[in-house]
Order: structure tokens, then C-alpha cells, then sequence
């Protein structure tokens, strides 16, 4: 190792507060600082990430939001058969079930497949859970006041009472099973 003769750079004033030739020491917290900005863009990129599924699909249950999702209906029509029931077999048919009961909405698309409802089968219609397994009441919601009578007519089937007019759905009548629907042998 090479020995150097001292000068004036080697001596350096106690009240210089620098280390090296351009660096002053490091502020307490900083790191912190770093820390922090990370964790909440990490929080706004999950966030965003969870609205656009959300936005996109349509399918993404939170759930803190469960409790407050109900459809919107534009009317409420009463039980009384007086519209003449009229079968469009081809009408797709979405079943949801509301319920905790694991594989209602199969068990009431198959029976309604049975009972000459094709528009419930697999290959037109749709069976999924609700958003929510807490419904009380089975409703059959109709998206048209033509469809309406097919709407009765399926409550029939059903053994339901009620029947709603509502844009919530997008296919023409959607069943939503609720904890008073009493399975059809």
C-alpha cells in the first residue's frame, strides 16, 4: 500500500456537516417517507383494479357492498292470475339463487326445463347464485309488459306469488329465489 504525503484535503472542520465530497448525511424518516408513498399507490392501484372488474365484468362482489344490492323495479304487479298465461318457450330464462341452499337455481332450472320452460336450460338460459344468499321473498322479475303473461305463467309453475317489471335483468324474465320457495316434487 502506497503512502501519500498529508495536505490540506485531509483535514477536514468538525462543523462540516458532509461526508465525502458532495453528500450530506442522511435525514431521519426518510425511509418512512418512501414507505408511505408506496403503500397508498399500492392501495390506489388495487382500488382501481377492483372498480374496473367491477365496471367491466359486472361480477366482482365486495363484501361490505352486498348488503345494500337490490333491484331496482319499475312496478309491482299484483298476484291475481288475470292475464292470460302465454308460453315462450324460447325465452331465455336466467335462476338465481338467493338462498344458502348449495345448487337451487340447478335443481329449479332443471324442474322448470321438465315442466316445458326450455328457455331455463343451459344452452339458453342461466343459473348462478344471487350477489347475496339472504333473499326472503321469490320473485320472477319480467323485463317488458309483454312478457308479463310469461312472467305469471312461470310463478305458476313455481307455486310463487309474485311477479315484478324490472330493467335490472338483462334477460326477459330472471326467477330470484328467496328463502320461502318451497322445492316442486
Amino acid at each position: 500500500m502506497a503512502n501519500f504525503p498529508k495536505d490540506r484535503f485531509d483535514s477536514v472542520p468538525e462543523e462540516l456537516l458532509r461526508v465525502g465530497a458532495h453528500r450530506a448525511p442522511a435525514k431521519k424518516g426518510r425511509g418512512w417517507v418512501v414507505f408511505a408513498w408506496a403503500a397508498f399507490a399500492t392501495l390506489v392501484l388495487i382500488a382501481a383494479g377492483i372498480y374496473g372488474l367491477s365496471v367491466l365484468k359486472g361480477s366482482v362482489q365486495l363484501p361490505f357492498a352486498q348488503a345494500s344490492q337490490t333491484p331496482t323495479t319499475s312496478a309491482t304487479a299484483k298476484p291475481a292470475p288475470t292475464a292470460s298465461p302465454k308460453l315462450d318457450a324460447t325465452a331465455p330464462i336466467t335462476v338465481l339463487n338467493g338462498t344458502k341452499t348449495v345448487g337451487l337455481a340447478t335443481t329449479v332450472g332443471d324442474y322448470l326445463v321438465a315442466q316445458g320452460w326450455t328457455g331455463a336450460g343451459t344452452d339458453l338460459g342461466t343459473r348462478a347464485n344471487a350477489s347475496v344468499d339472504t333473499i326472503d321473498k321469490t320473485i320472477v322479475y319480467y323485463t317488458t309488459a309483454a312478457d308479463e303473461a310469461a312472467a305469471r305463467a312461470l310463478a305458476q309453475t313455481l307455486n310463487v306469488g309474485e311477479v315484478q317489471l324490472s330493467d335490472s335483468f338483462k334477460d326477459r324474465l330472471t326467477v330470484v329465489l328467496g328463502s320461502d320457495y318451497k322445492p316442486q316434487s
